[in-house]
């Protein structure tokens, strides 16, 4: 019979993205992930780092992720959960103990001793041992010397990270030689292709590592951190990537979990494709272009859609940008939501400084003076239009004072 591990990382429970709760996406990526385990017969769940969005997670983030692992109970799936540059250790270790009742092994910050770090598994005539190593602070892998330079620095944090996982290899030689080894690492890998939705670690991501660095006799690396699925110059060294988007830099990403099949002398991975629950879509081009595509918008998504406009237009026009505020607070009712907004002129109007005359005293003007100047150049406005806003501004100055 085989053994089988799921590797899956990057929850971050508790997201949000511009407003927008992601805890219904989570909870369908929790029904889909249960029912894959129940299915696949998955004998062990890795969860690689960040399981929480922020370090003092919400009720509700709290909540929606012990009812999870109540969920599981049933499976007769062991739990192993390492700490990621998001999580707070001992948040995460707070229930430790406890969790072990139900099989969930937490370990949310490097241990003293390495030997806390592995879980030797035998299952189904299959030996394997995890080495469950979290994200490693500063603390972990250095000591810090008072004068050292910048670039001394990253050299020893390279150097800080070579050891730790040199000794986790050794570890695994004298102590398990007889079972493949898996590491479950929360770090940022050389040549990683990154989103705008991952924090850098270890000074701006200067300090990542190579793939070499886990050593010969390791038989599969799962890494988190990075948020598209990758692997990272060795087939065996992959990132599983977040399970959904958690930012418009990953709307393309096809978001997957993988899962490790051990029927000894034969190891294979398989990745598996989870469903997106809702797209993050962006719309370019004109006012009028998007205001289209959004009229004409079709959505196939179990949840709201997530959109962001990009709207390009030659002259620069303040009625443009009300018109843009009014389609922002619309309610089109077509499945989607516009969550950012952003117009660009490619002909802009000069500045504020270049409305007067270069001989004139700023001084001498009121700030009404200013603003009219600045209205009258817009030439598609009406003149109603121009009385309108100096009225609002008027009062916006009225109560300023």
């Amino acid at each position: 019979m085989s053994l089988k591990i799921l590797h899956t990382s990057d929850w971050h429970i508790g997201k949000q993205l511009l407003k927008t709760d992601f805890h219904d996406d989570m909870e369908l990526f929790f029904d889909w992930l249960i029912q894959v385990i129940s299915d696949e017969k998955i004998d062990i769940l890795l969860m690689s780092g960040d399981l929480f969005d922020q370090a003092n997670p919400s009720q509700q983030a709290l909540r929606q992720y012990y009812l999870f692992l109540k969920r599981m109970v049933k499976l007769n799936c062991k739990v192993i959960i390492t700490g990621g540059n998001h999580d707070a250790p001992q948040v995460l270790n707070a229930p430790k103990e406890l969790l072990e009742i139900i099989d969930v092994t937490i370990i949310g910050g490097a241990p003293e001793n390495i030997a806390d770090l592995f879980i030797p598994i035998e299952k189904n005539n299959q030996k394997v041992v995890i080495a469950a190593v979290p994200y490693l602070r500063d603390k972990d892998i250095r000591n810090a010397n008072a004068g050292e330079s910048y670039s001394d620095k990253i050299e020893q944090i390279k150097n800080g990270l070579a050891n730790y996982f040199e000794n986790i290899s050794n570890f695994h030689q004298e102590n398990y030689s007889d079972s493949k080894l898996i590491v479950m690492a929360h770090l940022y890998a050389q040549g990683a292709e990154t989103t705008e939705s991952e924090r850098e670690i270890q000074i701006g991501n200067q300090a990542g590592i190579e793939a070499t660095i886990f050593g010969n006799n390791t038989t599969y690396v799962a890494l988190g951190h990075i948020h598209k699925p990758q692997d990272v110059g060795n087939q065996n060294v992959l990132y599983s990537g977040s399970p959904i988007p958690l930012s418009f830099s990953e709307k393309d990403d096809t978001k997957r979990i993988l899962i490790l099949k051990f029927n000894e002398p034969d190891f294979e991975i398989v990745s598996k494709e989870i469903p997106a629950f809702r797209k993050l879509i962006t719309l370019k081009g004109t006012l009028e272009e998007v205001e289209n595509k959004l009229k004409n918008y079709k959505k196939t998504s179990i949840l709201e859609d997530l959109i962001e406009l990009q709207i390009i237009e030659k002259e620069e026009s303040i009625v443009k940008i009300k018109a843009l505020e009014a389609l922002q607070s619309s309610e089109m009712n077509n499945g989607f939501q516009i969550v950012k907004a952003k117009i660009e002129f490619k002909n802009k109007i000069k500045g504020t400084a270049s409305l007067l005359q270069a001989t004139d005293d700023v001084s001498q003007y009121q700030p009404i003076d200013i603003f009219k100047k600045r209205v009258e150049q817009d030439a598609q406005l009406e003149e109603a239009e121009i009385e309108e806003l100096m009225n609002a501004f008027k009062e916006l100055i009225e109560n300023r004072n």
